[in-house]
């Protein structure tokens, strides 16, 4: 009999301190690709108060106003209000920006350099990425962390359409999930932390939350009368975002991936460009993880695959589909080598990645989205009938 858990995922809006900087970054990121898609980033960002600090190493040929983009990426975040002190128009920019390293530039480049094995683009840094799928939801996402994600996006989407006028941007979101081995059975444990305007009850604010986010986003099918909602349960969150908290670019990536279900090699995503294997290759193992289940060879798979600084081929590729597989696991192994190629140039060219795309990406999860397939080329599952084919 398959043991009984609750395992639990949270997510968290663009208004949240630590998405402010990632928004930050990945605009700026965007701000490079568009002028110039060979563009070198690895923008980082602070917040606190009403102090925005960019720093970072960037090697482009683009011209843009670095300050002109961090207040546009806080306005349309949604910082405009009056009774926050953290807001577009008055907020303090400094920034420190230099080039990219010429040592670490000879390992990415496409040229031959004294010491360095080929003359092929080498990758950004060493580290290790994971890429994982599950069929438990549509989006072949873990319930838990898809479930967060679209309560986050729907009380943005009730902020700035003004439906409900009290919610301010800064907010937080979780979602705990009973399985029975690898079956999700019900929702357990909603919590909802949003901020809103002074003048608001908080009866006003639960019944509010409950009524139109959570009852909207989360099935009855996977409610009943034991499911519980916890909504501002401190009572009162009016001081948020960078007033209420420091935030920092890269805190959040666990939020950014499978909420936890999923490993995670410890690099962050935002304001970093595609030659930075952190982010490229996580969103490869992604592509490569969701085409395996869409392709009915496992039920959920993982994937993980490790690069040394400046060297092109990856220095291990591993899949595991933790028993589910419906194929030989040697099979699979041979059939995802066969369709991937996982060299860093050739990662870029399979998903496209040297497009000013990122900014979409940012918020609500790096994976699972669906919504604009051309820009989210991992997620696409275009590659399905290859792997069959492969492994047949």
């Amino acid at each position: 009999m398959p043991r009984r858990y609750i395992f639990s995922s949270e997510s968290v809006t663009e208004g949240h301190p630590d998405k402010v900087c990632d928004t930050i970054s990945d605009r700026i990121l965007d701000a490079c690709l568009a002028q110039d898609p060979k563009s070198r980033v690895a923008c980082e960002t602070l917040a606190k108060g009403n102090l925005v600090v960019i720093a970072g190493e960037i090697t482009t040929n683009s011209r843009f106003d670095y300050l002109a983009e961090v207040r546009a990426a806080i306005r349309g975040i949604g910082y405009t209000n009056a009774d926050c002190l953290f807001h577009a128009d008055t907020c303090q920019i400094m920034h420190a920006i230099s080039q990219q390293s010429q040592d670490i530039a000879q390992g990415v480049d496409e040229a031959a350099a004294e010491g360095k094995d080929t003359a092929e683009q080498g990758a950004g840094d060493q580290g290790l990425m994971f890429g994982f799928a599950v069929n438990e939801t549509e989006e072949l996402m873990p319930a838990p962390i898809e479930f967060s994600h679209k309560l986050g996006r729907e009380l943005a989407r009730l902020r700035k359409s003004g439906e409900i006028p009290w919610l301010r941007p800064d907010a937080k979101t979780q979602v705990s999930i009973e399985y029975e081995g690898y079956k999700p059975l019900r929702v357990d444990t909603v919590v909802i932390s949003s901020q809103h305007s002074a003048e608001v009850k908080h009866k006003e604010i639960r019944e509010t939350i409950i009524e139109r986010v959570i009852k909207t986003c989360i099935p009855e099918s996977w409610r009943d009368g034991k499911t519980r909602y916890l909504v501002n349960p401190t009572g009162r969150f009016v001081i948020g975002g960078p007033e209420g908290d420091s935030g920092l670019t890269g805190r959040k990536i666990i939020v950014d991936s499978y909420g936890g279900m999923g490993r995670h090699g410890g690099g962050a995503f935002s304001g970093k460009d595609p030659s930075k294997v952190d982010r490229s290759a996580a969103y490869m193992g992604r592509y490569v993880a969701k085409n395996i289940v869409a392709a009915g060879l496992a039920d959920r798979c993982e994937v993980q695959f490790a690069y040394a600084i400046g060297f092109p081929d990856p220095v291990s590729v591993h899949v595991d589909t933790f028993g589910t597989g419906k194929a030989d696991n040697a099979k699979i192994d041979k059939a995802v080598l066969e369709v991937f190629n996982f060299k860093p140039a050739a990662i870029v060219k399979q998903l496209n990645l040297l497009r000013p795309i990122y900014s979409k990406t940012t918020n609500y999860g790096h994976f699972g989205r669906t919504d604009d397939l051309d820009a989210l080329t991992w997620e696409r599952t275009d590659q399905v009938e290859a792997l069959k084919q492969a492994v047949s």
